[in-house]
């Protein structure tokens, strides 16, 4: 590529000179203060277009190469944008360290990072698109996987780990497979009704805490008798708390204990001490209330697991938010509930892979105690994935994955947080 070289007496002048020889689309290079004034290497942004020869020759590759090296063409093109984000960055902060005070004396500086970064933006997206349109060209299975994973709710930053990961052949088994290797299910010996012990249910207000707790103790009583399990509630909070989970209580013939704080919370599991399961249905609030953190620190200095519920129908950034402020060294495993009313559910099952949580069971409805199943792997991803190329209005098109590739290149997900 063929780069020039701008000198002048201000940066915002060397800028001008750039626009006016190379035009608005310039790529900014580099830019450095040197004896005349301000230095900018600059390229064209037609220069780009020479990435074209870089994908046919990519693609003569792919034709010539053994397999392991077929998918070499769409990670440089990716790599190469990143780079080129790292470079304009990295020069962006040059011109305006972070800890410079704004002063009228640095207004233009800052009005030239701003340029920069637009530029940057401009060249990154420009690069993605052509990453995207590449791989759909040579390998339109893999491209094909990509928009799959997205639209059925996997997080980008998973989607791309795997298409990175992908084989020549891979196919939607082979995404399954991986997935299936990602999500970790409680043994026979660690299934919380069968090991017994003290196990708080946690999770923000709506997601099935009480319910489940009924189906839980409805399991242990069929299996050990009424005389083993016992229920305790938290919840001082909620109108008609403690009346529900008594209702439970009184249909399974199990004792209920209402606790309001952690010296009364003591003194009911020392009388319980001959129970072989006490659950404990918690308070019901928003994960970012501070409440929460009271109640995780009331637990772990009774020694308590928790069990976190995650609603299926949520967010992932909701649920990312929610391990986040109810995860921890004491959490023993999750349930997923709602699966009944998700319409996907790539989403929890990323978080639950992503953060490695344990799953103990899945709730998918209101019935006690039918609406708890034991995990099974297979099936959930054979939902997850049953509504592929169905019509939706939140369904990525394929216009739009090239802002979309751009994008990946920013995300914050460590790859590290998935075993692949």
């Amino acid at each position: 590529m063929n780069a020039r070289k701008f000198i002048a007496a201000s940066s915002r002048a060397a800028l001008q000179l750039v626009r006016a020889e190379l035009g608005a689309e310039a790529v900014i290079l580099s830019n450095r203060k040197v004896a005349g004034g301000v230095e900018i290497v600059a390229m064209a942004g037609s220069e780009l277009a020479h990435l074209n020869e870089t994908r046919a020759v990519a693609h003569h590759v792919e034709q010539t190469a053994p397999a392991p090296r077929e998918r070499v063409s769409a990670r440089a093109l990716n790599q190469a944008a990143a780079l080129g984000a790292k470079v304009i960055t990295a020069q962006v902060e040059r011109a305006v360290p972070p800890h410079a005070v704004a002063t009228p004396a640095n207004n233009e500086t800052q009005q030239m990072m701003r340029e920069l970064k637009s530029m940057h933006d401009k060249m990154q997206a420009q690069m993605a698109g052509m990453a995207w349109s590449t791989l759909q060209q040579q390998d339109p299975q893999r491209s094909g996987l990509l928009r799959d994973l997205v639209n059925v709710g996997f997080s980008p930053a998973l989607s791309r780990l795997l298409l990175d990961k992908m084989p020549p052949a891979a196919d939607i088994a082979w995404v399954k497979r991986i997935l299936a290797h990602n999500l970790c299910v409680a043994s026979a010996r660690e299934d919380v009704v069968a090991r017994g012990g003290v196990y708080a249910l946690v999770g923000p207000t709506g997601v099935g805490k009480t319910t489940t707790t009924a189906k839980l103790a409805a399991r242990a009583v069929v299996r050990y008798g009424a005389d083993k399990v016992a229920l305790v509630t938290t919840d001082s909070y909620r109108v008609g708390a403690f009346e529900q989970l008594r209702i439970y209580a009184k249909i399974l013939g199990v004792s209920v204990h209402a606790v309001r704080d952690a010296h009364d919370l003591q003194l009911t599991l020392s009388g319980l001490k001959h129970k072989h399961l006490v659950l404990i249905d918690t308070m019901g609030v928003g994960q970012r209330d501070s409440r929460v953190a009271e109640q995780t620190r009331m637990f772990d200095e009774a020694g308590i697991k928790r069990l976190l519920l995650l609603n299926a129908t949520a967010a992932g950034g909701t649920l990312d938010d929610v391990v986040k402020m109810y995860g921890g060294s004491g959490v023993a495993g999750c349930i997923p509930t709602k699966l009944d009313e998700a319409v996907q559910l790539g989403t929890v099952l990323d978080v639950v892979a992503r953060h490695k949580l344990l799953l103990h069971y899945i709730a998918s409805g209101q019935r006690v105690p039918e609406d708890l199943h034991e995990v099974n792997v297979d099936y959930l991803l054979h939902r997850a994935f049953k509504d592929i190329g169905k019509p939706s209005a939140f369904a990525l098109q394929d216009m739009e994955f090239p802002a979309f590739m751009a994008g990946l290149e920013k995300g914050t997900v460590a790859r590290s947080e998935y075993a692949l």
